[in-house]
């Protein structure tokens, strides 16, 4: 492989080449910078360069290789970092314009654990105000594009990170998830990712003047996306290490115990009478006949009602928006954001007073319900959209455009609220996009979500490759 290819390593790929000694940190590093400064232009994915400080951490590392050998499994690797958290002296903004000068006194934990494992921060990615759309866009930076063609939309509220993964800038990109922010992105671009269950990884920002309300703090999640499975499974294994900066975090090990048998695997493509796709039913179609092949017992089943409780996600987590949020909301948000929030709560109405404290309280009947199905049946095969994707503002079309992603993204927030892991990879094409699907599993147990997701992968191949042909 050619210097100019270094690029195009997987995350894994990269540190074992950086570990045995045939090719430097520096060298992985200034490909990717070499890319990225090829193809951002186009992508807007990363919107805060740090070649400079990249290129000094990974001749710091070299050295150290030399004396010592790799700090950590991640040794050399480059990484992009999302813009909504902390980072050592560098801006935090949300995609707001009021808060571009809120500089992070500290880096936040997840940060800290990429660092820790050897990885190197290479720039730091685009995500919509407020980090609250399906879509990445904002008045601060502008729109981040998606590789496949300019139509379709990145994703949000990590399309930076998606976007800048996928075109080759970092062999992993953080991001985050607080009703689908990591998958909404994966799916629209290819990549493969795992949201987190609740307490996996650490959360906390340096910079905060305030604790956010008691429901994001459950459903919010730090992750990553990654062009490959294999590589999702290697930044894991490093971001979880514990923080006590995070109260809700758990020290649980990466693997858990083994299943007797082959795993029962749940599958539903219910949707509530909504159309779905033929390319989505195709994805799951494929992606279930992978699972079978591979050795995975998969059942029609039903699950309980995701839309009333992706509903329930909605209604209670604008509550808590509109209650703590909604004034800096107001004041700071863009005209055009604040009408679509508008056309948001009018379609999920905000639970408020005593009846955003019963909505607290359903929620255990609604994670009992699912932790009970569960444990019959450790995965569970999902849709994620019902379309294979949506136009790059579908969002901003009136309340009609609001509601193809806030009514029809019933799958991805109940899985927030409910605080399950659920991975999702592509498993088909349609008319030169990719089609996601979405795999739930029980609490703490991102490695068996995982390893399904590989299976789906082995049989439909990485994305990435057929866009790296064309770029």
């Amino acid at each position: 492989m050619s210097d100019v290819d270094l690029w195009k390593l997987s995350a894994c790929e990269a540190s074992a080449k950086i570990a045995q000694g045939e090719v430097s940190a520096r060298e992985v590093v200034a490909a990717n910078i070499d890319r990225m400064h090829a193809r951002n232009g186009a992508m807007n994915a990363v919107v805060n360069d740090l070649s400079e400080s990249a290129m000094a951490e990974a001749a710091r590392l070299d050295e150290t290789f030399a004396a010592s050998g790799p700090v950590g499994p991640l040794h050399g690797v480059p990484v992009t970092i999302k813009e909504n958290i902390d980072q050592t002296g560098h801006a935090s903004p949300n995609g707001v314009p009021a808060f571009k000068d809120l500089i992070a006194p500290g880096d936040s934990p997840f940060v800290t654990n990429l660092k820790a494992a050897g990885a190197v921060v290479i720039g730091r990615t685009n995500t919509p105000e407020f980090s609250f759309r399906g879509t990445t866009d904002n008045p601060l930076h502008g729109r981040t594009f998606n590789p496949w063609n300019d139509w379709a939309s990145a994703g949000g509220s990590s399309g930076g990170a998606s976007s800048a993964v996928m075109s080759g800038m970092g062999a992993i990109a953080h991001g985050n998830d607080i009703g689908g922010s990591l998958r909404f992105p994966a799916t629209c671009t290819g990549a493969a990712t795992v949201k987190p269950g609740l307490g996996r990884t650490p959360a906390y920002n340096p910079s905060q003047t305030a604790e956010r309300g008691i429901l994001a703090q459950i459903t919010s999640v730090q992750g990553v996306i990654c062009r490959e499975v294999r590589d999702v499974r290697l930044a894991m294994q490093s971001a979880i290490a514990y923080s006590p900066l995070d109260p809700w975090q758990v020290p649980m090990p990466w693997e858990g115990p083994a299943h007797d048998g082959p795993i029962k695997v749940g599958f539903t493509q219910e949707t509530y009478g909504f159309d779905m796709d033929p390319a989505v039913s195709a994805a799951l179609s494929t992606a279930r006949a992978a699972l079978t092949d591979a050795g995975y017992l998969v059942e029609e089943i039903e699950t309980p009602d995701v839309l009333e409780i992706g509903r329930e996600a909605t209604r209670t987590l604008f509550g808590e928006t509109k209650a703590l949020m909604g004034p800096l909301m107001r004041e700071h948000g863009s005209a055009a954001f604040n009408t679509y929030f508008d056309h948001c709560f009018d379609i999920a109405p905000p639970y408020e007073g005593d009846a955003l404290l019963a909505a607290y309280a359903r929620r255990a009947a609604f994670v009992r319900s699912w932790l009970t199905l569960l444990a019959d049946y450790p995965l569970i095969l999902t849709p994620f959209l019902l379309q294979p994707t949506f136009a790059h503002a579908r969002d901003y079309e009136g309340r009609e455009g609001a509601e193809e992603i806030m009514l029809k993204g019933f799958y991805s927030f109940a899985m927030n609220f409910m605080g399950l892991p659920a991975g999702n990879v592509p498993a088909n094409h349609n008319d030169g996009l990719p089609v996601g699907v979405q795999i739930i599993g029980q609490r703490f147990r991102e490695d068996i979500i995982l390893d399904a997701c590989e299976a789906i992968e082995d049989r439909v191949g990485v994305m990435a490759k057929q866009l790296f042909a064309r770029n």
